[in-house]
């Protein structure tokens, strides 16, 4: 054989080996697509094949995504998963809300995909919720707290447990937020309905007031959720908050006037002082006063002012007046000593 013919057979040799390894590698994933009505070409699992991307996972999830009526195409499917999606479940999810009449579209249903990434849920249990609601115990059961605690406005604490059922709202599931906002808004509705009641017994006679009116609300705003009901599963009394601070108060007052009660001692005691004080001061200028008599007397007697004569009648004066007090004296204390008829 000539020369060329030689470089035609080895290009049809090598070409034929490229085929049968292709076909070899991808033929049944091929038939199997091909049967299922869910085609597939040779290039786009080449394609996926170079990318990286499992071409098994990516061809079989388009395949139940096909026969259940999904259009999906492989371009989407790779994408999605390139960016860190699961396809298998995208596909599971897309299949269960077409069978529960729940308008769920491929991007969306990626997004959701997208936005579970990292948490507990996914977007299987998203559509499934959505189609089953769930309950939610309000406080958590697994949580801390074992019931809501409010105040009726006659100081009686009420503890009250609810259970809430929502259901998935898939239009604002990415981006809504989780069931910890949805505890602590119907927490939030259950004390403020609590509160605003008038006695605590309005609240064990109509326990379903509380729900109606947190309902009433709106607190599934802005949240991946749809509240479908809420239900007080329990109300129990507790204590007189009321009586309570009423009491504290009052020891608070007595302290208080305690205290003032001691400034006004402290008060009277420092004016009683004073005025012992005073008293000590004045008997003292009594005392300085009479110390001048004598004094006087005797300058009297010599520039002849008061003579000899004089002098005795003061002095018998004096006398007869202390004579005059000590007989008074004693005439009061024999008097006190008799019975009195």
């Amino acid at each position: 054989m000539s020369t060329g013919e030689i470089v035609i057979y080895a290009i049809l040799g090598l070409v034929g080996l490229v085929a049968g390894i292709v076909i070899f590698s991808f033929g049944a994933t091929w038939l199997r697509a091909q049967f299922s009505g869910a085609k597939v070409t040779f290039g786009e699992m080449i394609s996926l094949q170079i990318r990286g991307i499992p071409i098994r996972r990516i061809v079989d999830s388009r395949i139940k995504a096909v026969k259940s009526g999904i259009p999906v195409s492989i371009d989407d499917l790779s994408t999605h998963f390139l960016a860190g999606g699961q396809v298998e479940q995208v596909c599971a999810a897309l299949i269960n809300a077409k069978k529960a009449n729940i308008d769920l579209v491929f991007d969306q249903a990626c997004a959701i995909d997208l936005a579970t990434k990292g948490t507990s849920k996914n977007v299987v249990e998203a559509v499934h919720t959505s189609v089953n609601p769930q309950v939610i115990d309000v406080p958590p059961a697994g949580g801390s707290k074992r019931s809501i605690d409010a105040v009726a406005k006659d100081g009686i604490v009420i503890k009250a447990r609810a259970r809430v059922t929502v259901r998935t709202n898939l239009t604002s599931f990415v981006g809504g937020a989780t069931e910890d906002t949805i505890i602590a808004r119907v927490g939030e509705g259950i004390v403020s309905s609590i509160g605003s009641e008038q006695s605590y017994k309005d609240v064990l006679e109509n326990p379903d007031r509380i729900s109606k009116n947190v309902l009433a609300k709106g607190l599934d705003s802005n949240t991946a959720f749809e509240i479908l009901s809420i239900d007080i599963a329990d109300v129990d009394v507790g204590e007189n908050i009321g009586a309570k601070l009423q009491a504290e108060q009052a020891e608070s007052n007595k302290l208080v006037a305690q205290a003032q009660a001691e400034v006004r001692r402290a008060a009277a005691v420092a004016v009683e002082q004073e005025m012992t004080a005073r008293v000590a001061e004045m008997q003292a200028k009594v005392v300085e006063a009479e110390a001048q008599v004598p004094l006087a007397m005797a300058e009297a007697f010599r520039s002849g002012n008061l003579g000899i004569m004089d002098y005795y009648r003061i002095k018998n004066l004096s006398a007869d007046t202390d004579m005059r007090s000590k007989i008074a004296g004693s005439d009061e204390s024999s008097d006190s000593g008799k019975p009195k008829n």
